[in-house]
């Protein structure tokens, strides 16, 4: 099983632009974007959400739950989809937000350096 050190987690963190915290197990990756969303009207963070999980023949399980703006979810998907990411799901979570967020799941087994650097890649066709 690969160990997900703390110095692993670290490296895939920077990879993807955030910060990152391992268990040994699983290294949970926060990659802040401000949009200065709000909700009714209150101040919301908006945060993508990655997981990387320890698998037994020395590969990952990445899991990705990315913060979009509606007018970017088909070039984040055309994005994805060129870089071999397997769409899990495309939802939203919140009543009258603004600006209005979708919420993209998305999953891949691999060397857990090549995901970040392919979900890095994917990412880059968003609004900073």
């Amino acid at each position: 099983m690969l160990k997900i050190s703390k110095s692993l987690c670290d490296r895939l963190a920077a990879i993807l632009g955030g910060t990152g915290m391992s268990d040994g197990k699983s290294c949970s990756i926060m990659v802040e974007r401000k949009l200065g969303a709000k909700i009714l009207g209150r101040n919301y963070e908006t945060e993508h959400e990655i997981v990387i999980q320890s698998l037994k023949n020395g590969k990952t399980l990445n899991t990705g739950e990315i913060t979009l703006l509606q007018s970017e979810v088909q070039r984040f998907v055309n994005a994805a989809r060129r870089r071999k990411l397997k769409i899990t799901a495309i939802h939203n979570h919140w009543l009258f937000e603004k600006p209005r967020l979708i919420y993209l799941h998305l999953e891949t087994v691999e060397n857990p350096i090549v995901f970040a650097r392919k979900l890095r890649s994917a990412l880059d066709v968003l609004k900073k």
